[in-house]
Order: structure tokens, then C-alpha cells, then sequence
């Protein structure tokens, strides 16, 4: 199998490309990135030691050249954010390219965009495109559809976040955050999707290791693709939180500091010097949660599934390892379309996948009872 990724040289992309030049079966990985320098280092360090590596020039503002660019490879994947800016004109060049799409994309409003747009190409097109595809979307999505087959029905889905503000990731990462902490953001609410002011909504969450963390409600994609693909579901809601420091950057957003794509520009310019000075300390572990409620027989049930991790590795470990059930086929679909992990994806096979690259599920926030 032959896979490009984009936004290869960057602090996810590169893990994922890492990860998949490694990989049985995988003959070709490509390095798309504008950071060419980067691209050749890596590509450098890793000739020799599995497939082959390539390295692509791609600019993701030509159409053109991003079709050009995923022409021969089975799977295209993508790690490059603002996911706002990018998703849309990557997936629809895979689409032109006949190739089929996977991405870590976890903006709400990304995800959307792709789902009203690109669903029925796809399908014409007979690609399968996957949005979402990392920690959170990704493994959480994985794990809402495994323990909802553990019941009759799913009703109220929360996903819980931890992501310190040290957890790495660079500007893309940082544009990201300030965008899911700003304006309106989707939520399902009673059968139905609603818009609520992003942070307007607060909780404190129980995480494994970390203990109580203040959280707030933020714009990711969970709440716009479980309810597609998981029927039943009548809440979904998304919160994270970002630990010390948190409360100002908060404060900040419901101010609208952060309301605009060049208002996010330049606070992102503003703070690169930081992340350039802090670049060499290792990254911060965070946390994930992911709660159901629902009904089996007559009984009204709970589960809970949890872990912590690095995001870097996590991310892109999901990424890679979807990836390859993508171009292996090893899918629950088989027709094309825009899916979310939950909807073509085994639980079982995915989660074994993740267990051998020693990301592990738990049922209990002592982390002592991993995921059956």
C-alpha cells in the first residue's frame, strides 16, 4: 500500500509517518509538507528501515497540486490543521483523485462542512473518507460505538478532555484550541443539533491519574458524526479542560478575543515565540473519558471508558493504525461516503490495533480493568 501524508513533517505527522514506514504491508509512505527541509530530514532518518520514503512540495491552497500530489497512493491521511481551513480542500481533492481520505480533523464545523459537501461525491465516487481520526475524534468515537453495542440503546454520550496547556502540537495546534474555545459551537440536545456560545457550560470531571479537572464546553466533532451514525442518541456533548492557566484563556475567548480566523492569526504569531523557547521540554500527558448511558432490557446502564497518553503519540498511533484497516479495506462499509471512525470501523479490530502500539482503554479511572 502506498500512503501520503500531509502535514508529514509536523509534530503529529511525523509520529504517524514514523509509525506507518514500519508497518507490514505499507511499500510507499510520502511526506507532503510546504516545510521541505523538514520533510528531507525526516525522510533521511528513516530510508532504510522499512518502506520507502518520498518527499512532496505541496502548497494545500492549489487544488491542483494536492490532486497531483495524491495521484498513485491508495490512502491519502492528513494531520495538517487548521482543520477549518484545510479539511474541506483535502478531502476534496481525494475525492477528484479517486484516492480515499483519512484525517485527524477535530473541529466541528470542519467535520459538518465535509459531511453536507462531500458525502455524496464520495459516494458517486465510490471513496471513503474519514474525518476524525486521532485521540479525540478517533479512539473516542471507537469506544462510544463499542460500548453502545453493549447496549439495547445509547442515549447521552459525554466526552471528557484533559490536554494541558504544555501538551505540545506547535502553531496548528494553538489555532485549533483558540478556534473550539470561541463563537457558537454544535451540540446534540433532545434529538436534535443546537448551537451553544463555546465555554458557556462548566463541570468538573474525574480523569484517571489527574483527579478533578474544571472543564468547559468546546467545539469538536463528537457531537456532529456519534449522533449521525450511532441512532438513538439523544445527547452528545463535548468538554474539555486545559488545567493551570486555563480559567484566563477562557475569560479571554467569551470576551471574543479569538472571533475571527485573523484575530486567531495573530494571537498564534504572537505566541510562537513561546513555543519556539519551550520546543525542547517533553510534552505533557493528558487525559481522556468517554461516559454512556443508555438501556439494556429493562434496566438503565453506565459505562465508562478512559486513558491517558501523550497527544503527539496517541494522535497519531489512531492515525496510523486507521489508516491501515483503510487501505486494507478492513471496514464495516463498504460503500463510499464521509463517515466518522464510529461508522466504518470495528471497535474490536481497532482497539486491538492500538493495544500492540501500547495505547490501552480502561473501564475504571484506577486504569487496573483495561477494555475487553
Amino acid at each position: 500500500m502506498k500512503i501520503i501524508v500531509f502535514g508529514g513533517a509536523g509534530d503529529v505527522g511525523s509520529r504517524a509517518v514514523e509509525d506507518l514506514v514500519m508497518a507490514s504491508g505499507v511499500e510507499q509512505v510520502t511526506i507532503a509538507d510546504h516545510n521541505v527541509a523538514a520533510a528531507d530530514k525526516l525522510a533521511a532518518g528513516l530510508r532504510g528501515q522499512g518502506a520507502r520514503v518520498d518527499v512532496k512540495a505541496v502548497d494545500a491552497n492549489d487544488h491542483n497540486a494536492l490532486v497531483e500530489a495524491m495521484n498513485g497512493h491508495d490512502v491519502a491521511a492528513s494531520t495538517l490543521g487548521p482543520f477549518y481551513r484545510f479539511e474541506a480542500p483535502l478531502v476534496r481533492a481525494a475525492i477528484e483523485a479517486r484516492v480515499d481520505y483519512a484525517s485527524i480533523c477535530d473541529e466541528w464545523s470542519a467535520a459538518q462542512a465535509v459531511l453536507s459537501e462531500f458525502d455524496k461525491p464520495a459516494r458517486k465516487a465510490g471513496r471513503i473518507i474519514i474525518t476524525g481520526l486521532g485521540t479525540s475524534p478517533g479512539l473516542s468515537n471507537v469506544c462510544i460505538r463499542y460500548l453502545a453495542q453493549q447496549m439495547d440503546r445509547a442515549r447521552r454520550v459525554d466526552v471528557s478532555v484533559f490536554q494541558p496547556l504544555n501538551a505540545g502540537g506547535g502553531e496548528a495546534v494553538l489555532k485549533h484550541m483558540l478556534n473550539i474555545i470561541s463563537g457558537e459551537v454544535a451540540v446534540w440536545r433532545e434529538g436534535t443539533q443546537v448551537m451553544v456560545p463555546a465555554c458557556s457550560e462548566e463541570r468538573v470531571v474525574d480523569f484517571p491519574r489527574f483527579g478533578r479537572i474544571r472543564v468547559w464546553n468546546m467545539g469538536h466533532s463528537e457531537p456532529v458524526t456519534v449522533p449521525r451514525f450511532i441512532p438513538g442518541v439523544e445527547e452528545c456533548t463535548f468538554f474539555m479542560g486545559f488545567g493551570r492557566g486555563a480559567s484566563l484563556l477562557i475569560g479571554l475567548a467569551r470576551r471574543g478575543l479569538f472571533a475571527s480566523e485573523s484575530r486567531i492569526d495573530r494571537v498564534a504569531r504572537l505566541f510562537a515565540p513561546i513555543e519556539r523557547l519551550t520546543g525542547g521540554q517533553r510534552p505533557a500527558p493528558g487525559a481522556l473519558r468517554v461516559d454512556i448511558w443508555g438501556e439494556k432490557g429493562s434496566a438503565r446502564v453506565h459505562r465508562m471508558v478512559c486513558g491517558v497518553g501523550q497527544m503527539r503519540e496517541a494522535t497519531a498511533l489512531c492515525l496510523s493504525a486507521g489508516v491501515q484497516m483503510l487501505a486494507r479495506k478492513e471496514l464495516t462499509v463498504e460503500q463510499g461516503g464521509v463517515y466518522g471512525p464510529e461508522a466504518c470501523l470495528d471497535p474490536s479490530a481497532f482497539m486491538l490495533a492500538m493495544r500492540e502500539k501500547a495505547i490501552e482503554a480502561y473501564e475504571d479511572l484506577a486504569m487496573t480493568k483495561p477494555l475487553s
